[in-house]
């Protein structure tokens, strides 16, 4: 079908489709007027507005608007139409002809809008291509409503588009770097793990053998203080292309870090890794990469795991390669080692899938429940909120430690769902008690979860009285493992209208540039610090510089692992805001609001 044809359909359809609909429908704008367009272009504006304001408004705005009457397919047009149609607004005279400048990809979404929203009025609020003579297709934003006759039939459409292009390419260009390399362009480390974790799921849902290699270039440190990072540059966009000609087409390679690639090879039994590791060594040390100053001589280090056997997780995937390629550079770099797993590591290993689907039983049975654990102001001593802590009943009635069950989750990859149902017990608690405050602890692979974050939209969305009293956790090691990716999850999560606490603070040293960049409201001083403070001089140095660079950032601070009241005065004398500890109290199944 070509773009005329389609066009003609939407009037066709969006009528018919119209027939149908109710009087209570009707009039979506105010007395059935769109605010900008009165019906039928022009008359009339509102007395004593001079009369080009709409124009003037509109030409401000950088809008063109428009009015489409339905029964006879015309279109007027409003404002400087010139950015958008190149001049060809007095040809655009009615719907079939506007059609035609649409980009065919994009023709059939806006008919499904069009038609829902003269059919059931949802709104009709759609992006879409138009052809434009100098600049190919320009994007614009198309938002209006339908002002309908006595019988529900819609007559006009009333609407506005703006011009959106600048907006498209900068989400083109966020989306291109929140999933690939900038220097190399192949996938960055949060899209590779994403993608090995899909191959590992995929080959042990049909048993099928794959493996996952991590390339490091040997010396390239040495490389990059001799000849400079332009040179540094060249070698590692040198290796890359030579490791991509030894690779099938079906295989994935990414950027881990600095210097180290990563490679999945989704069909691929042991025979097959070796053959293409063998293949990466020889290709990269055969001839020199060409650089600004000349030629370099590279080599590069290789090691591999094979999967699925007992690896079920990108992270023991990346965790074992990473192992290997440590033991192929300690023996002399430039070779390749397979990592084989000890019988007591396979034992182990089985135990703790054996711990996973025990936990992913328990969540599926209901039988995962949350302790509350109080956090108090540091001079009042009054309650300010409470941790949420993820407990989990066992067949038998006991109530299994998270020491027993959280770590084999993390190895797994699969703490995701227990993080999502951790949230949806936490949302429910705000939502027994009004005047309640909670934080829900989150894993650094939740961090990514696109899942997790849709279903807390889901569960606060126009519920801005629960957003405001929900802390997000995150610990500080899971935020600079991959620093970008967290800082937009924390961004998304005050978009929403929640509270960020960052945990663990102090024990992966954050910098004044990451406790700044993450836009956190709350950090927790690691327990490590706080538990002999009393008795250690060097904690309390330690804990003094932390509360003065949280003070800095005007942060608010929490320190942890409080046991006793000496601690607690020191810390209040320190300057700490909020304490929390055995001290305070210890973590209870039992909902504070039942004690109300």
């Amino acid at each position: 079908m070509d773009g005329s044809e389609q066009g003609r359909n939407v009037v066709i359809e969006s009528r018919s489709v119209a027939n149908a609909k109710t009087k209570d429908t009707r009039n979506q704008w105010p007395g059935g007027q769109h605010p900008i367009l009165p019906p039928g272009l022009p008359p009339g504006l509102p007395s004593g507005l001079p009369p080009d304001l709409p124009t003037a408004s509109l030409t401000a705005a950088g809008d063109i608007a428009y009015a489409w009457d339905i029964e006879d397919d015309s279109i007027t047009w409003m404002g400087e139409s010139a950015q958008i149609f190149d001049g060809r607004a007095g040809n655009l005279t009615n719907g079939e002809a506007f059609s035609e400048c649409i980009n065919p990809d994009d023709l059939s979404n806006r008919l499904r809008i069009l038609n829902r929203h003269f059919s059931i009025g949802e709104a009709y609020d759609c992006e879409y291509r138009i052809r434009h003579m100098e600049c190919g297709f320009q994007w614009v934003h198309d938002r209006g409503a339908a002002v309908f006759d006595a019988s529900g039939v819609p007559r006009r459409l009333h609407g506005v588009l703006r011009v959106i292009t600048d907006r498209k390419h900068q989400e083109a260009l966020l989306e291109h770097r929140a999933n690939f390399d900038d220097l190399t362009g192949h996938f960055n480390k949060l899209r590779l793990r994403e993608a090995l974790q899909t191959a590992i799921a995929y080959n042990t849902r049909h048993e099928i053998s794959g493996g996952f290699l991590i390339v490091g270039i040997d010396k390239l440190s040495v490389t990059r203080k001799k000849y400079g990072h332009d040179v540094a540059d060249a070698v590692l966009i040198g290796t890359s292309h030579r490791i991509e000609r030894c690779l099938r087409a079906t295989d994935i390679i990414g950027r881990i870090d600095g210097d180290r690639f990563g490679i999945i090879l989704s069909h691929c039994d042991s025979k097959g890794i070796e053959v293409t590791a063998n293949k990466i060594l020889n290709t990269i040390r055969g001839t020199a990469i060409q650089t600004p100053t000349g030629g370099v001589a590279v080599t590069v280090s290789i090691g591999g795991i094979a999967f699925p056997g007992l690896i079920r997780s990108a992270v023991d995937a990346m965790e074992n390669a990473d192992k290997a390629l440590r033991e192929a550079k300690y023996s002399g770099c430039n070779t390749f080692i397979l990592h084989e797993l000890t019988e007591e590591q396979r034992t182990r290993r089985q135990r703790m899938i054996a711990v996973g689907k025990q936990t992913l039983d328990a969540i599926a049975d209901d039988r995962i429940t949350l302790a509350y654990q109080p956090v108090v102001d540091a001079h009042s001593h009054a309650i300010q909120y409470y941790e949420t802590l993820v407990r989990m009943y066992e067949p038998s009635g006991r109530l299994a430690n998270p020491d027993e069950f959280v770590p084999a989750l993390e190895r797994l990859g699969t703490i995701r769902q227990l993080d999502l149902r951790a949230l949806e017990l936490t949302i429910r608690g705000l939502e027994r008690s009004s005047d309640m405050r909670l934080a829900v602890n989150v894993s650094s692979l939740t961090i990514t979860d696109p899942v997790w974050l849709r279903a807390l939209v889901s569960l606060i969305h126009g519920r801005r009285n629960i957003a405001e009293r929900l802390i997000v956790e995150i610990t500080e090691t899971a935020a600079l493992e991959d620093f970008d990716v967290t800082a937009r999850f924390v961004e998304s999560i005050h978009d929403l209208g929640c509270k960020v606490a960052l945990d663990d603070f102090g024990s992966g040293y954050t910098s004044f540039k990451h406790v700044k960049s993450l836009t956190v409201d709350v950090v927790k001083i690691d327990g490590t610090f706080v538990f002999d403070l009393d008795s250690n001089r060097e904690n309390e140095v330690f804990i003094q510089t932390l509360l003065d660079l949280a003070g800095h950032f005007g942060l608010m601070t929490v320190a942890e692992c409080v046991e006793n009241s000496r601690v607690a005065r020191l810390l209040e004398k320190l300057g700490a805001d909020y304490l929390q500890g055995w001290h305070f109290g210890r973590p209870s199944i039992h909902p504070p609001w039942k004690d109300e």
